[in-house]
């Protein structure tokens, strides 16, 4: 507050004081108001996204269209938090980071380091100043995909003395003979098409931006190629797959293109994977996309020939045809998942009030949060939980099953729901007699998304011979990943090695998860 005798007694300096006040004020009711702006501007931000995160189904049945939508939504609130803090005063400004997840940089990054010196360093009283310490901070940078030509020289040798003939080193093996790619170039182009979902005419567009002009026909020859390739290192995967005696088995659309139409007709990607890491198996996990032309259970009964053990699967009928009694694989025993049966339930209480479709649910909730902290342990110490704690809720829940399906209709969508649980039932509770079984089949169902979502970009495969090269390569790059092995580095030293006569009765050396970076 201001004191009289502060004020000036001249009436121009007076006049001109108050109007700088009122300037001020204005300038505090402006920010005020721009505050008040945001704020709004946030919470509907905010009511946009719980609305995207938990409306109902219908309103984000596509995953990718979800994610895309929050992508905008977190931009949009980065954006109103840039604007506070540029209008904010500078003394006032924040400074402390905001709790957000920024990531990590990992170690085997390479490290450019810049040094800023002082302008000076000799101090005001003419000294000279010595260092202290210092300030560090990482920030990371990116040098853009940069084609590059490798230009390789054979010279030719003569003797001057005799006519012995010329003397050249031969020619290395190729992936492309006479072409332009090396491996390391064919593997960025299947990575991008079978891992990043970059079809082949998008990559010839982002190449010709350099001036690398190819048809998309030219990089189709080179996948060809390559799946060919890769074919016998497929068909070691699969085979290792098929020693284990715990394996899960999924099916997806692939939709391709019918020859002699202008239609698609519907194939199928069959996944067979392996994961023991909840259980501390010993083998690294692994899946394998074999392409079928339909969904009858002759197909699994195909893939699965030589395999005998437990099939971790969902609820779908073709399965049976694995344990029926003139199977050609009578030691299969199909483990099913609670989280479809889970999902069946789920589906009657989103259209209404179904109270006994709630306490179905929550009685499977409880043997998931039992799961839950029983991963990662010995398949022994799993077992024995699960027959202290979860099998009396599973005999709980088979008389809770009996009782509801004597009063409920059985054209019902409720009688369906437990018609389906009492179906599966022996399947289901295998996982209590078995340390290495999982309650769910979702493992194998996380391998298949980036099949759906390379579908998605290519719409169709164009034959059924391309259906089984995506099958071939996409096998590979997801079960690198699976192992965290860069696919990219993986393919280049694998298909190297193939074109320079890796030897045949060592194929499995060239497995992902024999991969050794360096």
């Amino acid at each position: 507050m201001l004191d009289t005798a502060d004020l000036p007694d001249d009436v121009a300096a007076l006049k001109a004081m108050l109007i700088a006040a009122h300037a001020r004020e204005a300038g505090k009711d402006a920010q005020i108001a721009r505050k008040d702006e945001r704020i709004e501007r946030l919470e509907k931000l905010v009511a946009a996204f719980k609305q995207a995160a938990f409306g109902r189904k219908s309103e984000k049945t596509d995953p990718d269209q979800f994610d895309l939508a929050l992508e905008d939504l977190e931009t949009a609130m980065a954006a109103i938090h840039a604007e506070d803090e540029a209008d904010a005063p500078v003394g006032n400004r924040i400074t402390k980071p905001r709790a957000i997840n920024r990531g990590s940089l990992p170690k085997h990054l390479p490290r450019i380091e810049e040094v800023i010196e002082p302008e000076s360093l000799v101090c005001a009283c003419g000294g000279c100043r010595h260092c202290i310490g210092e300030d560090v901070s990482e920030r990371l940078d990116v040098v853009p995909a940069q084609f590059r030509v490798i230009v390789t020289r054979r010279p030719k040798y003569a003797c001057r003395a005799c006519t012995d003939g010329v003397v050249q080193a031969p020619a290395p093996a190729r992936l492309i003979q006479a072409g332009l790619p090396t491996e390391a170039t064919v593997a960025h182009v299947l990575v991008s098409k079978y891992a990043d979902h970059l079809p082949l005419y998008r990559q010839a567009q982002i190449m010709s931006r350099q001036g690398v002009d190819l048809d998309r026909s030219t990089l189709a020859d080179w996948v060809g190629r390559a799946a060919y390739e890769l074919r016998p290192v497929f068909d070691a995967l699969i085979a290792d797959l098929k020693r284990s005696t715990k394996l899960f088995m999924d099916e997806t659309r692939a939709p391709v293109l019918d020859p002699g139409s202008r239609k698609t007709k519907t194939g199928y990607f069959w996944a067979l994977a392996r994961d023991d890491r909840p259980w501390n198996g010993g083998a690294p996990p692994g899946v394998a996309f074999t392409y079928a032309p339909g969904r009858g259970g002759i197909h699994p009964e195909r893939i699965l020939q030589r395999f005998s053990g437990i099939l971790q699967v969902d609820g779908y009928a073709g399965y049976n045809r694995l344990i029926a009694s003139d199977s050609a694989g009578p030691d299969i025993r199909l483990a099913y998942c609670w989280a479809h049966a889970r999902r069946k339930l789920v589906e009657i209480i989103r259209n209404g009030s179904a109270p006994i479709a709630e306490d179905g649910v929550k009685q499977i909730g409880e043997l998931y949060r039992i799961e839950a902290k029983l991963r990662g342990f010995d398949p022994e110490v799993r077992f024995a939980e699960r027959q202290e704690r979860s099998a009396p809720r599973v005999a709980d829940m088979q008389t809770w099953l009996a009782h509801h399906r004597a009063r409920v209709a059985i054209k019902s969508p409720l009688g369906e729901a437990l018609a389906y649980i009492a179906r599966y039932w022996d399947g289901l509770k295998l996982f209590l007699t078995d340390g290495r079984v999982e309650i769910d089949n979702n493992s194998v169902e996380r391998t298949i998304r980036p099949i759906a979502l390379n579908r998605k970009n290519a719409l169709f495969a164009g034959h059924d011979a391309g259906a089984e090269n995506w099958a071939t390569i996409a096998s590979l790059i997801e079960t690198c990943k699976l192992n965290f092995i860069d696919p990219s580095a993986y393919l280049t030293r694998t298909l190297t090695a193939l074109v320079n006569g890796h030897k045949q009765n060592e194929i499995e050396r060239l497995l992902p998860w024999a991969y050794e970076a360096g």
